[in-house]
């Protein structure tokens, strides 16, 4: 899948460290060239001289890029302040050197910020480079109130690299953060842009690359979802085609009084283009079929053709004795199966029914939140949360399965350690039905012939950019889990088939 490579930091200092060994000499060092691209940045921003802008620089080399900038922004006749909140004596070299060029160039130093309500009449744009990637503890003093300052300005904030005080790797807030409108990230993209809090402090994100190319240098293991995750995975039909060809769901949940879960997730599964799709529904007083979608095939849950089809265990499932042992005639069929829900807590309450999953010959999903996630790793929930990357890792090993990390910037990992963020969604999704929507499209998708990482990625970004599409038409309060499955419908039709989008 072609997609936009992502960079811990780690790697990213591999990545940094190649790039120097192999630059020609004469060649401007990296903070140099970020220093020239956040200036460049500030100017697509505020095209017109004059106008003034204020420069964050902390401690390290973060405040080097901002030293940087602010001699270009003022070469360019910008009105420049730099106020630094750092010791000149303890930068590291590079950094320092910056600092220089900005006093040779007639800059000073500020040592304190001004009020909130004097920063709007004094500037017209900030720029963060307090910290970058090397962020690794709470920030504390000065900083913390920096940083409520910015936030409380009310002006547009340009953050270099990533907005301060979040964790470039896990997205965590450090203790605060900047909220940015804009962000400049140099070099590569960062997975902690992308998930949990990231995507609420970065704004528009933008990558300089600095004239690096990180992949040839360093291979990547995460990579950010978009459609070609779709587009290149499952192709357009031939018209000799029948429903055979297109792949059988079996649905498996449906405990008294949460039938609607297993039906939404077998709405999902027909609308995405399985062929056939049966529902085994643990109650036993369930509906013999669906008013509303008279083509999915209900019947009890021991009725459920388990050697013919992708299985979608969980949704609606309960997790009383019946439950448990329909879910372990699942575990031991070979068919490709998805695991969610309820399904996931018996798992995490079994070691028996664990050792099952984990040792499957068929292809495992597994797409939990994360409170379910912490019980499969026996964890709390913040643990999960503080480092979703290491988490979703962690269950792939341990259950040798694919798994989608639901939340703010899903996480999917593969068993080989390869992982995927995915930018689409929004809080309006955050509505009941939504996982069993996507179980039904991720088993849809399996049920066609994709590889279960194929399945899992185009999933998970399609059940998003649904949602997204949905909230620009009407917004984003109030969605529901079946207006995603009819929106997820045409946006599959319309990625898979370019021609019929533009009316030919």
């Amino acid at each position: 899948m072609p997609l936009q490579a992502l960079y811990t930091s780690a790697d990213l200092r591999r990545v940094e460290d190649a790039a120097r060994a192999r630059m020609p000499a004469g060649s401007a060092p990296l903070m140099a060239r970020a220093g020239l691209a956040a200036a460049e940045q500030v100017r697509r921003l505020m095209p017109e001289r004059g106008r003034r802008v204020l420069l964050l620089a902390g401690p390290g080399n973060n405040g080097g890029d901002a030293f940087e900038a602010a001699v270009h922004l003022k070469e360019w006749f910008y009105g420049v302040e730099v106020a630094f909140a750092g010791d000149p004596g303890r930068l590291p070299a590079d950094a320092a050197a910056a600092l220089s060029r900005w006093r040779r160039a007639g800059g000073e130093c500020l040592e304190r910020l001004p009020e909130p309500r004097s920063l709007a009449s004094r500037c017209d744009l900030l720029v963060d480079g307090l910290f970058g990637i090397g962020l690794a503890r709470p920030l504390e003093g000065i900083f913390t109130q920096w940083i409520a300052t910015i936030n409380r300005a009310g002006l547009p904030v340009l953050a270099l690299d990533v907005p301060s005080g979040i964790h470039a790797d896990r997205g965590a807030v450090m203790g605060c953060a900047v909220r940015a409108t804009h962000t400049l990230t140099f070099i590569a993209r960062k997975p902690g842009l992308y998930t949990l809090d990231g995507p609420d402090h970065c704004g528009e994100v933008a990558l300089a690359g600095l004239d690096v190319d990180a992949p040839a240098l360093v291979t990547p293991s995460g990579w950010l979802l978009d459609a070609d995750c779709l587009r290149t995975s499952l192709a357009p039909r031939p018209r000799n085609f029948h429903k055979g060809k297109a792949g059988n769901v079996a649905i498996l949940g449906g405990a008294r009084t949460m039938v609607g879960a297993a039906l939404l997730a077998g709405r999902a599964a027909l609308a995405c283009g399985a062929g056939r799709v049966y529902l085994g529904l643990l109650d036993a007083h369930a509906p013999s079929h669906d008013a509303l979608q008279p083509e999915l095939m209900l019947r009890g849950a021991g009725e459920l053709p388990l050697e013919q089809a992708v299985i979608a265990a969980g949704p609606g499932m309960g997790q009383d004795s019946a439950a448990r042992a329909a879910l372990q005639r699942a575990l031991a069929s070979p068919a490709a199966l998805v695991l969610d829900a309820d399904a996931l807590n018996l798992i995490a309450a079994d070691p028996a029914l664990a050792q099952q999953a984990g040792h499957r010959a068929g292809a495992v999903l597994m797409t939990p939140h994360p409170a379910e996630a912490a019980r499969l790793l026996g964890v709390d929930t913040h643990a999960v949360q503080s480092d979703r990357l290491s988490a979703t890792r962690a269950i792939a090993e341990r259950f040798g399965a694919c798994v989608a990390l639901k939340g703010n910037g899903t996480v999917v990992a593969d068993l080989d350690g390869r992982w995927w963020i995915n930018p689409t969604g929004h809080p309006g999704m955050a509505s009941a039905g939504m996982g069993d929507a996507l179980t039904g499209i991720a088993a849809a998708l399996l049920a066609q012939g994709l590889a279960a990482r194929q399945a899992l990625c185009a999933a998970v970004w399609l059940h998003g950019a649904a949602g997204d599409a949905l909230a620009r038409r009407r917004g984003p309060i109030g969605t529901l889990a079946s207006d995603v499955i009819a929106a997820a419908r045409g946006m599959l039709n319309d990625t898979l088939q370019p021609a019929r989008r533009r009316g030919r």
